[in-house]
C-alpha cells in the first residue's frame, strides 16, 4: 500500500460531511448482512464518526461494543453523538486492540482496513481477541472498480491539473479493495471460510456546490490535497470537475462497498 501524507483522518463533523454518511448509508445494510447472534460481544476498529457503532446499536442487539479509533477526536467525536449504556468508546489502534485473548464474538470495522499500513498484522491481532466461534466482518469501498463515485471523478479530474494526483488515487493505492483481493488477503491471514459481498447505495448531491463542498473541509486523502493546491489550481479543478457535471441539477453516482465476513474454524 502506498503511504500518503494527506492520510489524515480527524474533525469529526468534516469527515461526516466528506465520508461518514455514506458510510451510514453502507451500514445499516453491512450489519443485517452480518447478521451476528443477538447479545454478542463486539470490538469495533475505526470508529470514526460513530457510523457501524450506531447501526450496531440500532439492528444487531449487541451486549455490548467497544468502539476504538486511532484518532482521540474522533473517539471524543463519537462519544459525544452516542448515548448508550452499551457502548464504550476508546483511542486504540489495530495493532494493539485493547481485549483480551478470545474475549470478542465480533470485530467489525468500517471503511478501516485499506488505511491500516500491516494489514495481516492487524488481521492476525483480530483473530487474537476472538472467540472460537466469531468473526471478524468489515467493508471497504470498491475504488478499483470506480465503486466511489464522487472520489474517482475527484481524482480523474485532478490528474489532469496536476500529474502526481494519480499516484494519490485510491484506484491505485488499494488495488487489493476488490472481491479477489480480498479474499486472497482474508486467506493470507488463516481464515478458512470468507464471504464477500457488494453492497452498494447511491451518493446523491442536490446540485454540484454541494457535490464540492466536501472536498474543502480538509479531512481525508482528496480533501487533503486539495488543500495543498494553490489558489489558482483548486480553481482549475472546480472548473474540470464543473464541467463534467454541469452546475444546475443533482450529482449522482454510485457508492459501491464489498462487504467481508471472515472465520476462523481450525485452531491456530
Amino acid at each position: 500500500m502506498k503511504q500518503s501524507e494527506f492520510d489524515a483522518w480527524s474533525a469529526g463533523q468534516s469527515y461526516e460531511h466528506y465520508m461518514g454518511r455514506w458510510s451510514r448509508k453502507i451500514a445499516a445494510t453491512f450489519v443485517n448482512w452480518v447478521d451476528a447472534p443477538a447479545g454478542a460481544d463486539w470490538l469495533e476498529i475505526g470508529c470514526g464518526t460513530g457510523a457501524l457503532t450506531e447501526a450496531v446499536l440500532a439492528t444487531a442487539a449487541p451486549r455490548e461494543i467497544l468502539s476504538t479509533d486511532s484518532s482521540a477526536d474522533f473517539v471524543a467525536h463519537a462519544a459525544s453523538q452516542i448515548r448508550d449504556d452499551r457502548a464504550t468508546f476508546k483511542v486504540a489502534d489495530a495493532a494493539h486492540l485493547p481485549c483480551p485473548d478470545g474475549s470478542v464474538d465480533v470485530v467489525a470495522s468500517a471503511l478501516v482496513l485499506n488505511f491500516v499500513p500491516n494489514k495481516l498484522g492487524a488481521l492476525a491481532e483480530m483473530h487474537r481477541v476472538l472467540r472460537p466461534d466469531g468473526c471478524v466482518v468489515f467493508y471497504v469501498w470498491d475504488y478499483p472498480g470506480g465503486g466511489m463515485g464522487f472520489i474517482d471523478a475527484f481524482w480523474k479530474a485532478a490528474a489532469e491539473i496536476d500529474p502526481s494526483a494519480a499516484d494519490l488515487d485510491e484506484a491505485e493505492r488499494f488495488p487489493f479493495c476488490q472481491k479477489d483481493g480480498l479474499a486472497e488477503l482474508c486467506r493470507d491471514a488463516g481464515a478458512d471460510e470468507v464471504e464477500i459481498s457488494a453492497i452498494e447505495v447511491d451518493s446523491r448531491f442536490p446540485d454540484f456546490e454541494a457535490f464540492w463542498h466536501p472536498f474543502t473541509l480538509g479531512a481525508g486523502p482528496a480533501p487533503g490535497f486539495l488543500k495543498s493546491m494553490s489558489e489558482e489550481r483548486q480553481q482549475q479543478l472546480k472548473d474540470n470537475l464543473a464541467s463534467r457535471f454541469g452546475s444546475g441539477g443533482p450529482v449522482l453516482l454510485p457508492a459501491r462497498a464489498w462487504a467481508v465476513k471472515a472465520c476462523w474454524t481450525s485452531e491456530s
